[in-house]
């Protein structure tokens, strides 16, 4: 399918029309009512308190995640220091006099 004459042209002219196409340095008067506020890098703070906020916001999201990582570890941890002591008192000698055979 070929394209039509209107697909084929360029952008439209920047007339009747409050802002311009970017790059458009023609009909400079066209643009009306826009403020434009600038700073200078000079000026700007680009991160004030930024190791602040990350200490206090690291502190305050660990502590809300730490009960979904400490009980279960807790918990593995237990079961397997429990299957350690168990696992070697049955091998030892008053396991096997007990009874508690492997």
């Amino acid at each position: 399918m070929r394209p039509s004459i209107a697909r084929l042209g360029d952008m439209p002219p920047p007339r009747h029309a409050y802002l311009k196409w970017w790059g458009d340095t023609h009909g400079a008067g066209l643009k009306q009512r826009m403020t434009e506020y600038t700073l200078s890098p000079l000026q700007s703070k680009v991160a004030p308190n930024m190791i602040r906020n990350y200490v206090f916001n690291f502190y305050r999201r660990v502590s809300a995640e730490a009960i979904y990582i400490l009980v279960p570890f807790a918990l593995g941890y237990g079961i397997y220091t429990w299957g350690n002591k168990r696992y070697n008192y049955i091998n030892s000698k008053a396991g096997h006099i007990a009874g508690e055979h492997h």
